[in-house]
């Protein structure tokens, strides 16, 4: 359903009648945020707002899990790093803004309005299945149309390379989200993460050894990104002292995984 039309939502929740509800609508890409921040606004916090208020009204009990982003960190330095969700906010992209304005939103139903709300603040996820929008995918998608095609260009488009980010594993991702939905703390912000940078570079390097192929990344101006955050590591200690969760899948594993669901799809 339109989670923006508030009578369709009113109905799904009196047919389903909820017990959890794991909040991930969103325009979920930050350089699209930058062509069309109203859309990215719209569809990151109205959504939201409409749904809680609609739980609210009805005084249901359902635990609610409103997913967030490392983004609303904004931009950060070294010495700073891992950030731990007591480190400030600020939102430095439309969609961050976005983000953070839903995680200010959960506080107030939290604690004003005592919704059963939890939140986080996901890093970069990575898996076999995410779209090609997303900039590990990207990278694989392209690589295997170069293995298949034996072209002798091996060049793949990218974005900044210099970029250290925190890349943590769907399947992880799930985990820790369900963990966070059967216990975790109402009210309570967690990072999911995997405590560990990489530069996007050697994440080129280490999917090319993979698949056996050398490449040369071309870089689009299109795909750098204004006020670009050069390096995002997180520290996910607070739900694994809590809950017990880390992450367990190596980045290794992730990218050979990806690389593989793009030789499925590609002719």
């Amino acid at each position: 359903i339109d989670l923006l039309n508030r009578t369709d939502t009113d109905k799904i929740l009196d047919s389903f009648q909820p017990e959890y509800i794991l909040h991930l609508a969103s325009i979920s890409s930050v350089a699209q945020s930058w062509h069309h921040p109203l859309d990215s606004f719209v569809n990151n916090t109205s959504i939201f707002l409409n749904l809680v208020e609609q739980i609210r009204l009805k005084n249901s009990k359902c635990r609610i899990l409103s997913v967030g982003s490392s983004e609303e960190f904004g931009e950060v330095v070294e010495k700073e790093l891992p950030l731990t969700e007591e480190h400030p906010l600020k939102p430095a992209s439309p969609y961050a803004v976005a983000r953070v304005s839903q995680e200010m939103l959960s506080k107030i139903y939290a604690d004003s309005f005592s919704l059963n709300i939890i939140m986080t603040r996901s890093f970069n996820h990575i898996g076999p299945g995410q779209r090609d929008v997303f900039v590990i995918s990207s990278f694989a998608k392209q690589l295997v149309q170069l293995s298949k095609n034996k072209s002798s260009d091996n060049k793949i488009t990218t974005g900044n390379l210099s970029v250290i980010r925190d890349f943590v594993d769907v399947r992880d991702v799930v985990k820790a989200y369900y963990l966070l939905l059967k216990k975790g703390r109402c009210g309570e912000v967690y990072n999911i993460c995997s405590g560990k940078g990489i530069i996007l570079k050697d994440i080129i390097s280490k999917m090319s050894e993979l698949i056996g192929i050398k490449v040369e990344p071309e870089v689009n101006p299109q795909l750098v990104r204004p006020n670009e955050n050069l390096k995002v590591i997180g520290s996910y200690q607070k739900i694994k002292k809590e809950l017990g969760w880390q992450p367990e899948i190596a980045i290794e594993k992730s990218l050979a995984d990806i690389l593989g669901y793009w030789q499925t799809k590609t002719e």
